[in-house]
């Protein structure tokens, strides 16, 4: 498995700045020629992942989130997305569906949501240092074919 490009992004914990972050994640993917299922699991992920930074490890002050992509030679991903902030107490609790710090205005489901989309999730945390969150997908390698058109005949 040998890299072929990597990116890093980071960017002030305020919620308009959640879709910049999924979309920053998509653009950067998208040279891999995910199909459209593929994207669409992917950014509901990164979603989940930059909106617990938002709402969770930053409460009430703004910090900064930082997103880590690499793409390897067999369609692999790996997508990581990491916070300075309060850290979490009980990372195997947090990752309970249902199960929030946030009161009744938060469903607890950004964990499952992330561990539903992507093959692999993996959640480290320190409480005053901060959560890392490293997901993991495999993009399906398609054959590339190409199409010719020549005076009203397709070849391949």
């Amino acid at each position: 498995m040998k890299l072929i490009n990597e990116m890093s992004v980071s960017f002030l914990s305020c919620s308009s700045n959640e879709s910049f972050g999924r979309a920053a994640v998509a653009a950067f993917v998208a040279q891999l020629d995910p199909t459209i299922d593929e994207l669409s699991d992917i950014k509901p992920a990164v979603s989940e992942a930059v909106t617990n930074c938002i709402v969770h490890a930053y409460k009430e002050t703004i910090g900064v989130v930082y997103i880590n992509c690499k793409l390897y030679d067999n369609g692999k991903i790996s997508i990581k997305i990491r916070d300075k902030g309060c850290g979490i107490e009980d990372v195997a609790q947090a990752m309970q569906p249902l199960f929030t710090t946030a009161g009744s205005e938060r469903a607890g489901l950004g964990f499952a949501v992330m561990e539903s989309f992507m093959d692999q999730l993996h959640v480290t945390s320190r409480l005053g240092r901060g959560t890392s969150v490293t997901m993991r997908k495999t993009i399906e390698r398609r054959p590339v074919t190409t199409v010719t058109s020549v005076k009203g005949k397709t070849a391949e």
